[in-house]
């Protein structure tokens, strides 16, 4: 149980949901191998466990931008540089340097006279494309700037956090000035643009024949009616606008919340599991369900943002404990990829269970990134934040 109030300048309950995005994002990453490998997917159980664990943890980012809308907005007596320099510095150097890592590896396994297959057993999105050449490494590193490689898959998010940074003054200025109304009604339209995915997959490909273009998009405009509403800064707002708000007590919170993420997870589960099971489905398609701007995924995050709302802990160890896991959370992040795949050889030939095989793994990463990324901290108290954020 957790205090709500404010200890040392902290929102304690703030702490409880980062941690447990933080192992929804790990849980997130220890079923890729049960899908995204060839061999996993055909074993029926896997791809049944995948779109279980799969679907219950799509809140895992939204819940991470919405804290970072309910802590930065409106931002306020700060100048524009100042701004960046304090919040897309302090991710961009671990950012950077991470990257370069992950995508150097392969050329390290090389120098070491592993097999290339090494690189797929860490990283399954490589699969069947591994290479040990010096060259490649190099093409990956020098890509960084433009996107993330298969081999740090989940930088994917950084280069998100670095262009809501960029966004979140000028959405701040509107923040300050606009009514509680005209936030509504942002969310409003904003939920609207959430159907998108579903409205290009079903109503423009299948029935019209329109290459899922929707609402004016197509070959020459990729942007159509929602684009201005859509995206991530939803849920900066609504991060923004829950805060402090939820009145409802425990039962009715616990009740509304209950009825939410059921439906979520209903449509989540269904619409993957259904085409998990076609061999000859997409990545994309694959991955249609798992958007997180959607209108499924939304029920969950809300559902599951305004119950941890209502936790209350009083334990001072587990406080602490909160708080030195948000000081090595942007660490854990940048570390755990490169030990989900190592995990997964040694955990998922074994006899436990598959169902217990993904919660097992989370922890183990989880608690191994944790203890790697507070060592760092430790041995470098004054440079960790470059390595580790």
């Amino acid at each position: 149980m957790l205090q709500q109030t404010n200890t040392n300048n902290r929102i304690i309950w703030l702490d409880v949901i980062r941690c447990i995005a933080m192992l929804m994002v790990i849980g997130v990453h220890c079923i890729d191998p049960f899908y995204i490998s060839p061999t996993m997917r055909t074993i029926p159980e896997y791809t049944h466990w995948a779109a279980i664990y799969g679907s219950l943890l799509r809140p895992s980012v939204p819940l991470f931008v919405m804290m970072t809308g309910l802590l930065l907005l409106p931002i306020k007596q700060q100048q524009l540089s100042t701004f960046y320099k304090k919040r897309i510095l302090r991710v961009l150097f671990p950012f950077l340097i991470w990257s370069v890592l992950y995508n150097m590896f392969p050329w390290f396994t090389g120098i070491l006279g592993l097999p290339k297959e090494i690189i797929g057993d860490f990283f399954c999105y490589t699969q069947g494309h591994e290479s040990q050449s010096l060259v490649d490494s190099l093409k990956d590193v020098a890509m960084i700037p433009f996107n993330f490689s298969h081999k740090e898959n989940h930088m994917w998010y950084i280069y998100l956090l670095i262009g809501l940074y960029l966004y979140m003054p000028f959405f701040s200025a509107w923040i300050e000035k606009a009514s509680e109304k005209t936030k509504r009604t942002f969310l409003l339209i904003w939920v609207l643009s959430l159907f998108l995915p579903y409205i290009r997959e079903y109503a423009t490909n299948l029935l019209f024949d329109r290459n899922g273009y929707a609402f004016g998009e197509d070959t020459w405009n990729e942007f159509g009616l929602f684009y201005y509403f859509a995206g991530f800064n939803g849920y900066l707002l609504l991060g923004h606008y829950l805060h402090q708000r939820s009145q409802w007590s425990l039962t009715k919170t616990l009740f509304i919340c209950i009825i939410m993420f059921t439906i979520g997870y209903y449509v989540t589960y269904t619409g993957f599991s259904t085409t998990a099971t076609n061999p000859n489905a997409t990545e994309t398609e694959m991955e249609l369900y798992f958007t997180f701007c959607s209108p499924n995924v939304l029920l969950m995050t809300l559902s599951v943002f305004l119950l941890l709302q209502k936790v209350i802990v009083t334990t001072p160890i587990i406080i602490k404990a909160l708080a030195n896991i948000t000081k090595c959370g942007f660490g854990i992040y940048m570390v755990h990829y490169f030990i989900v795949g190592p995990f997964f050889l040694l955990i998922g030939p074994s006899t436990i269970p598959i169902p217990l095989q993904v919660p097992l793994m989370t922890i183990c990463i989880f608690l191994c990134s944790w203890a790697f990324t507070s060592l760092i901290y430790k041995l470098m108290p004054q440079k960790a934040r470059f390595f580790m954020g």
